[in-house]
């Protein structure tokens, strides 16, 4: 199963609006008790989703276990909840930090110089709690965020995400319709300050060739090659970014920017390496947070 042929488990966008007023009436526990419901009845009524999971699972910590299982779906449901705060102002930038303040560093620096930057991002965490950043009076809020999406993909809920925050100034870019014009578009964005998000860790549902193969968590995987040779062809400042949840509920930041000179073959090849490296490092160390629920490698694995 291709992660293009996973099916939307969304409750659809008549009870999505229900959770959301649930929401705005009574605040997030009541919604919290509500999600766990959902997920348990779309766990249940998943086979083929739950058994990627538990695969994928067994190969992270060593336990394919049911239970495990229902934790990453858990996990997965409680940051929609975190997504829906973020898109509508509700989650503080308090509640946000780096990781690392020389990595933090950097970044403004950049920033600050006016350059345009890639993130070059990944379905580990939720990655929208940069959009916190970009929108909450913060130093660096000045800044325009570009983003690019697979539209087909989770569309009941996105939907519901601009019917809750029909002014959200970040815009999107359909994957599926990436063409010249579209590079130039956003190299001329980019060369204004701008900065852009792209995905690294899929393959594309419209041209599933376009990969290369590498070692991840000790087995063979493929990635999207157009995402990195797109970074490269911007000519801007490449990071490595993550965000995942911690313990308290709060958002870390995890940064790395990409720097090597060589020639261009080599220059991507590094890139792939540093970035499939970058993320294997943090999936070891939050296995639960790596929201891939379709087989993400080569072989099969067996449970």
């Amino acid at each position: 199963m291709k992660w293009y042929e996973v099916k939307e488990q969304a409750a659809g966008h008549k009870r999505l609006m229900i959770l959301w007023y649930i929401y705005k009436l009574a605040g997030r526990k009541p919604v919290q008790f509500i999600v766990f419901f959902v997920t348990l009845f779309a766990f249940l009524s998943a086979p083929q989703i739950r058994k990627c999971s538990q695969r994928f699972q067994k190969i992270i910590s060593g336990s394919g276990s049911i239970i495990q299982a229902f934790k990453h779906f858990l996990n997965y449901a409680y940051t929609l909840i975190d997504t829906m705060e973020m898109y509508t102002d509700k989650f503080g930038v308090q509640n946000i930090y780096f990781a690392d303040e020389d990595d933090k560093k950097i970044l403004f620096d950049d920033f600050n110089k006016r350059k345009g930057v890639c993130f070059l991002c990944s379905h580990l965490g939720n990655t929208n709690a940069m959009r916190v950043f970009f929108k909450s009076g913060t130093e660096i809020d000045w800044i325009k965020v570009n983003i690019f999406l697979e539209v087909n993909q989770c569309k009941t809920f996105k939907n519901f995400l601009s019917e809750i925050a029909p002014d959200d100034p970040i815009n999107v870019y359909p994957v599926e319709d990436i063409d010249l014009t579209t590079s130039i578009d956003i190299k001329d964005k980019l060369d204004k300050g701008e900065i852009i998000f792209i995905a690294g860790d899929r393959i594309s549902a419209h041209n599933a060739d376009a990969v290369f193969s590498s070692d991840f968590l000790g087995h063979r995987a493929n990635f999207p090659v157009g995402a990195f040779r797109f970074s490269l062809i911007m000519d801007v400042p490449i990071y490595f970014i993550a965000c995942t949840r911690e313990k308290d509920g709060k958002y870390a930041i995890h940064l790395k920017k990409f720097e090597f000179t060589g020639t261009r073959h080599e220059t991507l090849e590094r890139l792939e390496k540093d970035y499939i490296e970058f993320l294997e490092n943090l999936v070891r160390k939050y296995p639960l947070q790596f929201y891939h629920f379709y087989d993400f490698f080569c072989g099969k694995i067996d449970l």
